[in-house]
């Protein structure tokens, strides 16, 4: 009878390491009109955000991705390459972006290295200036793209 128990217990053993390892998955929130499509590859440390945020309430909307931030950075990638494609944002998605920096940066402080690659329009110097505003404020790379085509036919 002991054998049968501890043979039960090694299942539910696994049954609870594999659960543990299907919690932390990729990260996929589709875009709606007011909220961007974010996709965080789990496997390849390559992570996007890229559409329009302007969620009635960002903090709500980000929270999700701060939970996940929170659990990938228990056993984070040795690359961790983050693509902010943005139309518009507004002021309470910006600090929600800059709370994804700092996860991020706490990172390529521990050893990750880890990238922002931050996209914006020839035209459009808000976007431009909000990436800059955004690499001073951190210290891991954040670095500026210049697109001279619409950003939203970057994002298919």
């Amino acid at each position: 009878m002991k054998r049968n128990v501890f043979t039960l217990w090694q299942c539910f053993c696994l049954f609870l390491f594999d659960y543990l390892m299907l919690v932390m998955t990729n990260l996929y929130i589709p875009r709606t009109t007011k909220t961007p499509d974010i996709f965080f590859d789990l496997e390849m440390g390559n992570f996007e955000i890229k559409g329009r945020s302007i969620p009635e309430n960002s903090v709500d909307f980000y929270s999700q991705v701060m939970q996940w931030l929170d659990e990938y950075e228990k056993a984070p990638n040795e690359t961790t390459l983050l693509s902010v494609k943005l139309e518009y944002f507004n002021t309470s998605s910006s600090k929600c972006l800059i709370d994804i920096f700092r996860r991020l940066e706490k990172l390529h402080d521990q050893s990750t290295q880890v990238e922002v690659h931050w996209y914006f329009e020839t035209e459009d110097d808000d976007m431009k200036e909000s990436g800059e505003d955004f690499r001073d404020l951190v210290k891991m790379p954040v670095i500026l793209h210049e697109i001279s085509n619409n950003i939203s036919e970057q994002m298919s």
